[in-house]
């Protein structure tokens, strides 16, 4: 059987005793980082477990060394550094291998570092995005925080300290500066901080302080822009801009950024007033 084991994010004695029972009774751990599971063992009186170095880097051929101890019959706990496995964490693909290979395995719940900042937060928690970590630069990071403008939910990233400040400069670039945000840090621990401003102050308040800490991110959904043109000032401007040689979808999309009027309903009033 395989156990994927939450373990504590901070503090240690947010370790459930389940988890303590089946870290104590398996007899081979997987562990994101042998040396942090290894204090944490120690400081649950935890010895002679058998630890199997299993990461983002080295999870395709570790992950079939587990299954193949767990088809011998031996029981695996699968832990991260800090939460839960499987969480922006190569967990997930040992659960794919599980299911694809007909290996049985459970999930013993611990903390969650995300949903702990999203209580925390004062957003609104009753739909939230999770996006985790973003890529550290390219395309892919660009693409993702583009898509970031479509939800309406409260969206959950995790940051590092030193991409922060670049986090905040590129939100409040793609237009979420006056959005509400909660930046979390040391969370459960003696130092817990949470931070509550907007985009904007943010990028203004880490001017002057550095960054310490891994960061979960809470921000508020970008704010839909209320309509500031009445029916006949629309139709001006759409004859305006089909004027200048926009087409319609074109003309739907400008229209539906500046009045928070959905693209389709606009496109579709286009179209009606120049067949007319």
């Amino acid at each position: 059987m395989l156990y994927l084991v939450g373990t504590p994010i901070g503090n240690m004695k947010d370790i459930s005793s389940r988890a303590c029972e089946v870290l104590e009774q398996v007899e081979y751990i997987a562990c994101e980082d042998t040396r942090v599971t290894g204090i944490l063992l120690k400081n649950l009186g935890i010895e002679g477990k058998k630890l199997i170095s299993y990461h983002e880097h080295n999870k395709v051929s570790k992950g079939e060394e587990i299954i193949s101890i767990l088809k011998r019959g031996s029981d695996v706990a699968q832990v991260s550094d800090a939460g839960m496995p499987a969480i922006s964490d190569p967990g997930e693909d040992l659960v794919s291998l599980c299911i694809k290979e007909n290996v049985d395995f459970t999930v013993i719940p611990g903390p969650v570092a995300a949903i702990t900042a999203l209580v925390m937060s004062g957003l609104s928690a009753r739909y939230y995005h999770f996006e985790g970590f973003l890529q550290s630069s390219g395309s892919e990071r660009r693409k993702r925080i583009d898509k970031l403008k479509e939800y309406d939910e409260t969206i959950v990233l995790y940051e590092a300290p030193h991409r922060l400040v670049k986090l905040m400069n590129e939100l409040d670039q793609e237009g979420f500066g006056d959005c509400r945000i909660a930046l979390c840090r040391e969370l459960t621990k003696k130092y817990e901080e949470v931070l509550r401003m907007t985009v904007s102050e943010a990028c203004e308040y880490y001017k002057d302080n550095e960054p310490r800490g891994e960061y979960v991110v809470c921000l508020e959904p970008l704010k839909t822009k209320e309509a500031v043109l009445d029916p006949e000032s629309i139709d001006s401007e759409i004859l305006r801009l089909r004027d200048s040689g926009l087409p319609v979808k074109k003309i739907a999309q400008i229209l539906s950024e500046d009045t928070g009027i959905s693209k389709k309903e606009l496109y579709a009033h286009v179209l009606n007033l120049l067949k007319s």
